[in-house]
């Protein structure tokens, strides 16, 4: 027992020593100077850029402002950005997590080929994707004929904007759950299965939720990007005014017509509800963290 003690302190002051040495070897910079650089990228990239948009909204009396941001129009546009980016997160969140679960726990001919045209829609030009997508759903297209044929018009209309928008949202789901489904071993599963569990008790309470925080991830990226889409939407979906107009193409006409405090004020809107909705979806992830104990 004497050595033990009269040791301890030994050691105590010899990782003491230790870790004092190495915190002065350190090539990275300390937690001031780190802040610092952090603060100032974020401000130029993020909080500048918005800050200004904001401004330049106000550049117009109340009323004013009211009025643009409440118009029919405006308000038309907000329901079909928001409404189609909700329904293309949440299929994806259905169809990624599938996907995922394929790429992981199967092995078949092409897997790499298909692992690879995930990212497709990262690499595409948005452009390229919207003619390719319109080309595609028409009434006349390869796939749109056979909708047509049941009375379902997918391009030029609302579905027509969610099938974009679920096209360009699919990888960030994809690449989200994967990682963390290929680090479930699945011993687990098995072990759950000798246990008696069903195959839905097993997904429900062994599963998701490890999944859950990064299925949360993943929608709220695939969310994000929905609704600042712009370029593979304008082409599928015609563009109607108070049917098929997005808001970021609202926001263009505003530019083209050199009414730029108008553009911010739509803008503005844009930021108040995604900040909002990502508030959201970020405390839903932090309530599934504390449940489950990540």
């Amino acid at each position: 027992m004497s050595e033990v003690s009269s040791a301890t302190p030994i050691n105590f002051l010899q990782a003491k020593k230790v870790k004092k040495t190495w915190v002065k070897k350190s090539v990275l910079p300390g937690f001031g100077l780190s802040l610092g650089l952090a603060a100032l990228y974020a401000s130029l990239i993020v909080f500048i850029p918005l800050a200004g948009l904001v401004l330049k909204s106000l550049e117009l009396s109340w009323p004013e402002l009211w009025a643009v941001v409440s118009n029919p129009r405006a308000v038309a546009s907000y329901q079909l950005t928001f409404g189609a980016s909700l329904a293309a997160a949440s299929i994806n969140l259905v169809f990624g997590l599938i996907v995922a679960w394929v790429l992981v726990r199967y092995d078949f001919f092409g897997k790499r080929v298909v692992d690879a045209l995930v990212d497709l829609p990262f690499a595409l030009p948005t452009a390229v994707a919207g003619i390719a997508l319109t080309a595609l759903y028409t009434t006349k297209g390869w796939v749109g004929q056979w909708f047509w044929l049941a009375d379902i018009k997918i391009a030029y209309t609302w579905l027509g904007v969610t099938v974009a928008l679920t096209f360009i949202g699919l990888p960030f789901v994809v690449r989200t759950v994967q990682p963390v489904l290929a680090d479930l071993e699945a011993e687990v599963e098995e072990a759950a299965a000798s246990l008696g569990a069903s195959r839905w008790q097993t997904f429900r309470r062994v599963l998701l939720p490890a999944l859950l925080p990064s299925l949360l991830t993943g929608f709220a990226l695939a969310f994000a990007r929905a609704i600042g889409e712009y370029g593979s939407v304008v082409f599928i979906s015609g563009n109607m005014p108070y049917k098929t107009e997005i808001t970021p193409l609202l926001i263009m006409t505003k530019l083209e017509q050199f009414d730029y405090a108008g553009a911010a004020a739509l803008g503005t809107v844009m930021l108040i509800f995604s900040f909002v909705l990502l508030l959201l979806i970020n405390l839903l992830q932090h309530w599934s963290h504390k449940r489950t104990g990540g």
